[in-house]
C-alpha cells in the first residue's frame, strides 16, 4: 500500500469522525478527547500486534488467530480504554461513548494499516484501498458499538458493571470475526461496513440525542423543584428532608448542615450544567462564572468535611454518579 493509497484509506474515517462530531449538537466531547482516543487506539494495536505475535509462536493457526482469536484480541484491548472512561464517569451519553469508540478504532486501524503498508507485498492496488478502508471503518464502527451498546445498559441498570460491557463486547467480536472470514470476498465485506454500520450508528446517535433532551428536561424540571424547597426551608416535610433528619441520630449537627449546603451547591452546579449544554444546542458557548467557579471549591471543601461516609450517606439525594458526576467533571475542566 503506497503512501497515497494509505492517505486515501484513512481520510473517510476521520472524516466520518469528524461527521459524528458534527452530529453532537450538545458538544459533549472536544477535540483534545478525541484526540486522546485515538492514541489510546494506537497503544492497543501496538499491544495487540505484540499479542498476536506471540500467540503464533505459541503454535496457533494463522486461520485460527484470524478467525477467532485475533478479532477478541483486538475488541478486548481497544474496549479497555472504552470500560476506564464510563467506570470513571468521564462519559454522559451515548453519543459520547459512540464518538470516543470510534476514535479509539481509528487510531487501531491507522497503526495496523501503517503496518500492513510497510510489510505486506502489494499485488493489487485496488483490493488493497477496499480492504485497508473496509479495516478502518470496522475498527471505529466496532468499538462504537461497544461503547454506545455498553453506556445503554449502564444507564438501564444505573450501573458501569464489567457485566454490562459483555455484550457490546461480543457483538463488537462477532462483527470482526466475520469480516477477517470474508477475506476472500473484500468487495462484498467493504460494501456492507461502508452502508450497513454507520447506518447503525446514525441511529443510535438520533436516539441518544432524544434521551438528551428528555434527561435534560426531567433533570432541570427535578433540580429546580428540590433546589426551591432547600432555599424555601420547606425540604423538612418531603422524603428528602426527613431523610436528612434521619441523619442526625448518625451524624453530628454541623456534619449534617455541611450536608445540606453540598446539596444545594450541587444542585445550583447541575443546573448550570444543563444550561450551558442547551446554550450549546444553540450554537453559544457560555464561559463559566466567577460564582460557578467558587461553588466548585465550596463543594470540594464540604466533601472533605462531611468525609468519606458523609459522602456516602448523602448519595441518594446528591445522585453523585453516571451523568450527574459527568456533568460535573464538565464543568471542572472549563
Amino acid at each position: 500500500m503506497t503512501p497515497a493509497a494509505l492517505g486515501i484509506v484513512l481520510l473517510p474515517v476521520l472524516l466520518f469522525l469528524a461527521g459524528l462530531m458534527l452530529m453532537d449538537s450538545y458538544k459533549l466531547v472536544a477535540g483534545g478527547v478525541v484526540l486522546r482516543a485515538v492514541a489510546a487506539g494506537v497503544v492497543a494495536a501496538l499491544l495487540a500486534l505484540l499479542v498476536n505475535l506471540l500467540a503464533l509462536r505459541a503454535g496457533i493457526s494463522a486461520r485460527l488467530l484470524q478467525g477467532v482469536v485475533a478479532p477478541a484480541i483486538e475488541e478486548t484491548l481497544k474496549a479497555l480504554y472504552v470500560v476506564y472512561l464510563m467506570r470513571t464517569d468521564r462519559v454522559g451519553f451515548t453519543v459520547d461513548a459512540g464518538i470516543q469508540g470510534f476514535a479509539v478504532g481509528a487510531g487501531f486501524a491507522l497503526l495496523e494499516n501503517l503496518y500492513y503498508a510497510l510489510t505486506l507485498p502489494e499485488p493489487n492496488p485496488m483490493l488493497w484501498l477496499a480492504r485497508g478502508l473496509g479495516t478502518a471503518v470496522m475498527h471505529g464502527c466496532a468499538t462504537a458499538l461497544v461503547g454506545i451498546v455498553s453506556k445503554d445498559l449502564a444507564d438501564r441498570h444505573g450501573t458501569a458493571a464489567l457485566r454490562w460491557f459483555a455484550p457490546g463486547l461480543a457483538i463488537a467480536i462477532v462483527t470482526h470475526a466475520a469480516f477477517n472470514l470474508l477475506t476472500t470476498h473484500a468487495f462484498v465485506s467493504v460494501a456492507v461496513m461502508l452502508v450497513g454500520m454507520p447506518l447503525l450508528l446514525v441511529g443510535a446517535f438520533e436516539r441518544s440525542e432524544q434521551a438528551t433532551r428528555e434527561w435534560l428536561g426531567t433533570g432541570l424540571d427535578a433540580d429546580v423543584e428540590l433546589l426551591e424547597l432547600i432555599l424555601s426551608g420547606e425540604i423538612s416535610g418531603t422524603r428528602a428532608g426527613r431523610y436528612l433528619e434521619s441523619l442526625k441520630h448518625r451524624f453530628p449537627g454541623p456534619v449534617v448542615a455541611d450536608m445540606l449546603c453540598l446539596l444545594q451547591i450541587h444542585l445550583e452546579l447541575s443546573l448550570r450544567a444543563k444550561g450551558m449544554l442547551i446554550a450549546r444546542a444553540a450554537g453559544l458557548d457560555v464561559p463559566m462564572d466567577r460564582d460557578a467557579k467558587a461553588n466548585l471549591k465550596e463543594m470540594k471543601y464540604l466533601e472533605r468535611s462531611i468525609g468519606p461516609t458523609g459522602r456516602i450517606a448523602i448519595l441518594p439525594l446528591r445522585r453523585a454518579h453516571g451523568r450527574d458526576l459527568w456533568q460535573i467533571r464538565m464543568m471542572q475542566k472549563r
